[in-house]
């Protein structure tokens, strides 16, 4: 499956795997959950792993942890995923008020926190054990910068979060593909203008590059969910 930037944006991403091509059966499944930053670096990510892995982002934006209870089970569904991906984090410490005229009713100065740094914590945790249960191999996304001028997010507040989410993953025994780290360190013109939270199509791949770095660690030596499937 050939996947669009633009399409996913705006439609969301296929709910089922890519439709298998001959030998793609014994390939591992990859799960890729998380908000618009995940529907950034999914197209590139796909195919960069293109004849290694088979990726899929659920359908839609992950939002925030919130969403992840209400949904999970339905985007994980009936498919034996080898690895799983995930993040939340820039929807659970945004703030947001009715009144705003910023998209998506951003306001730092009078709005409201969606999730509070403790609740953040417990629907963590909540959201881990139940994706531990499919038996795939997890990993952590930690949640990409805020950058200065951010209309709904303090600068600052990133990092917070996540050594919040880094506690729990340490709990768990998760791996985390540093990707605040990664973003910390981009310049201006990877992201698509300042204070946006997103990127350019360049630095959507960089992201993608690491990820694919990851994933091919979590697979290399597993056996895939795929294996002994007839190729039909």
């Amino acid at each position: 499956m050939v996947f669009s930037a633009g399409a996913l944006a705006a439609q969301g991403p296929p709910a089922d795997p890519p439709a298998e091509k001959k030998g793609d059966a014994r390939l591992p499944r990859v799960l890729i959950i998380g908000d618009s930053i995940s529907i950034g670096y999914t197209p590139p990510l796909a195919e960069m792993l293109k004849g290694e892995a088979l990726v899929t982002h659920h359908k839609g934006n992950a939002q925030f942890t919130g969403t992840g209870l209400r949904m999970l089970d339905q985007w994980i569904g009936k498919t034996k995923w080898d690895v799983i991906h995930f993040n939340w984090g820039l929807w659970d410490l945004c703030y947001r008020h009715p009144d705003s005229k910023v998209q998506g009713n951003r306001d730092k100065v009078k709005g409201t926190l969606t999730t509070t740094p403790e609740q953040y914590e417990k629907n963590l945790d909540q959201l881990v054990t139940r994706l531990q249960q499919p038996g795939a191999t997890l990993i952590w996304a930690s949640t990409t910068l805020v950058p200065d001028g951010e209309a709904g997010r303090i600068v600052g507040d990133d990092k917070k979060y996540n050594d919040i989410a880094a506690r729990v993953m340490q709990q768990h025994g998760i791996p985390i593909d540093d990707l605040y780290g990664l973003t910390k360190g981009f310049p201006p013109a990877l992201f698509q203008e300042p204070g946006n939270v997103h990127y350019s199509k360049e630095g959507y791949r960089r992201i993608a590059g690491q990820v694919a770095g990851e994933i091919r660690n979590a697979i290399k030596g597993r056996q895939p969910a795929g294996a002994g499937r007839s190729r039909g």
